[in-house]
C-alpha cells in the first residue's frame, strides 16, 4: 500500500491553509460557509415561493376571469377582489420580503462571512473541504486528482 499523498499532488495554493491557522479555525470557517450555503439554498426557495406566488396570482385572475365567462360572476368577483393582488404577509407581496431578506439577513450573513474569511484564512474558501478532499482522495489513482492541473496529459 502506498502513502495516500505519494503523488506529490494537493490542493491549489487558494485552497491550502495560510500558515499559523489552526484546525480549529479551518474547522470553525468550514461550519459558517456550510451555514452560508443553507442560507443560500433558503434565498432559492424563496425566489422560488416568490414566482410560484405570482404565476399562481395571474393563474387567479385568468380562473376569475374564465369562471366569470361561464357565468359564475359572484364567485369570479370573490376571486378577483378577495384573492387576486392580495398581500401574502401583512402589507406586503412577495417581492418586498425577497428585498428585505436580501437586504437584511442575507446581505448581513454574506458579509460577516466574508470578514471572518478575509480576517482569519486571507479570504481563502472551501479549506475544510479542501483538506477532506486531501484525506479521502486516493493518490495515484485516476479521477482523484487534487486539481484539474493533476490529469493526465
Amino acid at each position: 500500500m502506498t502513502d495516500e499523498h505519494d503523488d506529490a499532488q494537493g490542493p491549489d495554493a487558494q485552497h491550502q491553509v495560510p500558515d499559523g491557522v489552526t484546525d480549529a479555525t479551518v474547522e470553525a470557517i468550514g461550519t459558517l460557509s456550510a451555514a452560508i450555503e443553507v442560507i443560500e439554498h433558503a434565498r432559492g426557495l424563496l425566489y422560488g415561493f416568490h414566482r410560484l406566488t405570482g404565476m399562481a396570482d395571474l393563474n387567479l385572475g385568468e380562473a376569475a376571469e374564465q369562471l366569470r365567462k361561464a357565468g359564475h360572476t359572484e364567485l369570479a368577483d370573490r376571486i378577483d377582489t378577495e384573492l387576486v393582488g392580495r398581500n401574502v404577509i401583512a402589507g406586503r407581496w412577495t417581492f418586498q420580503v425577497v428585498e428585505d431578506y436580501d437586504d437584511g439577513y442575507y446581505a448581513l450573513a454574506k458579509d460577516l462571512e466574508r470578514t471572518a474569511r478575509d480576517e482569519l484564512v486571507q479570504g481563502r474558501k472551501h479549506l475544510f473541504e479542501a483538506g477532506m478532499k486531501e484525506d479521502r482522495r486516493t493518490s495515484g489513482r485516476r479521477h482523484h486528482e487534487a486539481t484539474p492541473a493533476d490529469l493526465p496529459g
